[in-house]
């Protein structure tokens, strides 16, 4: 958001491009089992491609199935490694089943990738309930799902890490997206409290808040396209985001806030908030 540049003295860079991982960082994810949950498009997509080619495996875990084989047999053309299996996050006995079966197919998972969502951008007065239910199940109690039918499995390990994507807008809420900010507020704190409850038992967590991404997201979440055009040119990339994610776990970060000058943003709305609001009114009501 543009107003954010004001309060850090900072001008934004060309953060979309590709950043350069190091070369011994190749290493470190190879043969590991990563569970990607919404890995048929966006940014699941690229994060999957990227740890393949990293010798790791990725498990692709969506709804759709035909997006998901298509993307197992690109992987394997390229003589790496993938495998899919079509969940709904949404459906806690699916998701216990298919973890199950992952884990009795592969006898462990390394890293879980909580990538699933979707957000539906409108004022609460025009909001409809059952779309408020289905995004909460999907963005918050699917994700706690996966992260329990993983949890057991990493504990026996001695080791492991939970990666959630929660987003910007769990940090600095916005006029038309008070539902899905507030699906990606209970994402981050949930993943600060899950994060003190397993340290001890050698699993991490990871949360990447990323900014607006340029992906079939705002589909639904903006069909009208109002709100992608104006904030077009601010758009975060979605290999830009994976790659950023795929670096996170490498090095085992606690949290990514992408563009970094939005997280200096959020930092001053959290010291002073009703300043931000007043100054930044007219870019927080884009949508």
């Amino acid at each position: 958001m543009p107003f954010l540049f004001a309060f850090t003295g900072l001008m934004p860079f060309p953060y979309n491009k590709i950043m350069v991982v190091r070369k011994d960082g190749d290493k470190m994810l190879k043969d590991n089992i990563i569970v990607i949950t919404g890995a048929s498009s966006g940014v699941g997509k690229d994060i999957a491609a990227i740890c393949a080619k990293k010798g790791a495996i990725p498990l692709l875990l969506a709804r759709r199935r035909d997006k998901l084989v298509e993307l197992e047999r690109t992987i394997v053309r390229r003589g790496l490694r993938a495998k899919s299996f079509s969940v709904d996050v949404s459906d806690t006995d699916q998701v216990r089943r298919i973890f199950h079966e992952i884990i009795s197919q592969f006898g462990r998972i390394d890293v879980l990738i909580n990538c699933a969502g979707f957000g539906k951008f409108d004022a609460l007065i025009n909001t409809n309930m059952d779309e408020t239910e289905k995004m909460l199940s999907v963005n918050v109690t699917g994700l706690m799902a996966c992260t329990q039918a993983a949890l057991p499995q990493m504990i026996r390990q001695g080791r492991g890490q939970i990666v959630n994507i929660a987003s910007m807008a769990g940090k600095l809420a916005t006029p038309k997206s008070s539902v899905y900010s507030a699906t990606k507020h209970a994402v981050i704190g949930f993943s600060n409290a899950l994060r003190m409850e397993v340290e001890d038992q050698g699993i991490g967590v990871t949360v990447i808040n990323p900014g607006p991404i340029r992906t079939p997201f705002f589909n639904i979440a903006d069909p009208e396209g109002i709100y992608s055009t104006r904030i077009g040119r601010f758009m975060l990339e979605p290999q830009f985001v994976a790659q950023k994610t795929v670096q996170a776990i490498e090095k085992r970060k606690r949290e990514v806030n992408l563009p970094w000058y939005m997280g200096w943003g959020v930092k001053m709305y959290q010291l002073f908030p009703k300043m931000v609001e007043k100054i930044g009114r007219h870019w927080l009501k884009m949508k």
